[in-house]
């Protein structure tokens, strides 16, 4: 999959500038301080690295902090990252995936800014919402500043999804919001200053350099892969609904150049005639559920995600059909069987969803059980838009 397919228009000559893209805004700020950056592939200036763009104007980059899959994003989901120091540029790189979450004090002795810059995609089990809050509860102790430079949330038009129950709170699920949320980087910084949801109650100060001409409901293409297994515009939109899948028998496409544009299991194999295999794929999954095995089920490569655009929804109807096709129901959701499944109730933020699927529930009566928590998020989210 080359970058080249996730390229918009120039950033720079169109309308919508991210924070990053608009340095002017920014680099009188960082002049004289010392700059620790949280930064991965997709913190961009055109084709650049905002690292190396901002070590060219004399920045005193002192320290870098990566998030999951590392900050050249070379590290599979989910897989421990060391903390290294980066090849081209010399500079330590602290891992926030790895021996600890959080930037120690030490990390954060010779810091005197921090800059947030890192693509979300807009759903609460995408864990750079949780680098995000380690990074501001770090600072927020240490009396120091956060300095974002907000990106577009390319599921930033819908908020959707049941909101997490606190008993399900876990490193793909740490606050009360749905699975979409429907706020940028920055938006949910202000949140998690306002409703006091970081460790102790601690407030991060924080400073914003905002998109410019953006809207929730301006289409974004994003032009580098958010991570390894999100390569596609098309795979990004269908995540908040097919990662759900995350947590059954049915692979989503690991394993694969598309994941999370397909769904299918070697069991299905007299119900569907599309098929894929999953494979060894190193940097993006060694180890698949159901390798190297045909998987029959649905292809939605060329599903038109303009459809939950306009209908502003996460869809359920997927995991309805499969759930009803799959032959050995008590397996469907037994994440026991394999350690490439995830814990079902963990990735919904419920532990009704499972049992509803389960008891042959209609989508409309699923979607009942998430109020009055969700018209409630919809409310409170009000406060922090900094967006139309």
């Amino acid at each position: 999959m080359k970058d080249a397919e996730f390229r918009s228009t120039d950033p720079i000559s169109g309308k919508l500038r991210t924070g990053a893209e608009q340095i002017d805004q920014y680099l009188p700020y960082l002049k004289g301080k010392r700059i620790g950056m949280v930064v991965n592939p997709t913190s961009v200036i055109g084709n650049t690295t905002v690292v190396d763009s901002l070590l060219k104007l004399g920045v005193k980059i002192v320290k870098i902090f990566g998030p999951e899959h590392g900050f050249r994003g070379d590290a599979s989901a989910g897989v421990k990252v060391d903390d290294s120091f980066d090849a081209r540029t010399g500079l330590p790189v602290i891992s926030l995936y790895g021996k600890h979450l959080k930037p120690t004090k030490e990390d954060m002795d010779d810091v005197d800014l921090m800059v947030y810059d890192i693509q979300d995609v807009g759903t609460r089990f995408y864990t750079y919402i949780n680098t995000l809050q380690h990074v501001m509860e770090a600072c927020g102790e240490n009396n120091k500043e956060v300095l974002i430079l907000d990106r577009p949330n390319p599921n930033g038009f819908y908020v959707d999804g049941p909101v997490l129950d606190p008993r399900l709170k876990s490193g793909i699920g740490y606050n009360p919001i749905p699975i979409t949320h429907g706020l940028t980087i920055a938006e949910y910084a202000q949140m998690l200053n306002g409703e006091g949801w970081m460790a102790n109650k601690v407030k991060c100060k924080i400073k914003i350099i905002k998109i410019a001409n953006y809207t929730h409901a301006t289409p974004y293409v994003l032009p580098v892969k958010p991570s390894p297994n999100l390569n596609t515009g098309q795979s990004i939109l269908l995540y908040p609904s097919l990662c759900l899948f995350e947590g059954t028998i049915i692979s989503q496409g690991r394993g694969t150049y598309f994941p999370f544009t397909v769904l299918g299991n070697p069991d299905l194999n007299d119900k569907y005639k599309f098929s894929f295999m999953p494979k060894s794929i190193k940097g993006m999954s060694e180890t698949p559920l159901h390798m190297n095995k045909d998987c029959f089920g649905i292809d939605l490569r060329q599903y038109n995600t303009n459809k939950i655009r306009k209908e502003g929804k996460i869809n359920l109807s997927w995991l309805i059909e499969l759930y009803k096709a799959y032959p050995y129901k008590e397996k469907f959701f037994d994440f026991k069987q394999s350690n490439q499944m995830g814990n079902f109730d963990k990735l919904a933020g419920t532990y009704d969803l499972k049992q509803q699927i389960i008891a042959g529930k209609s989508e409309e009566e699923i979607r009942q059980s998430w109020e009055p928590g969700l018209s409630q998020y919809k409310i409170m989210r009000k406060k922090y838009l900094l967006y139309q």
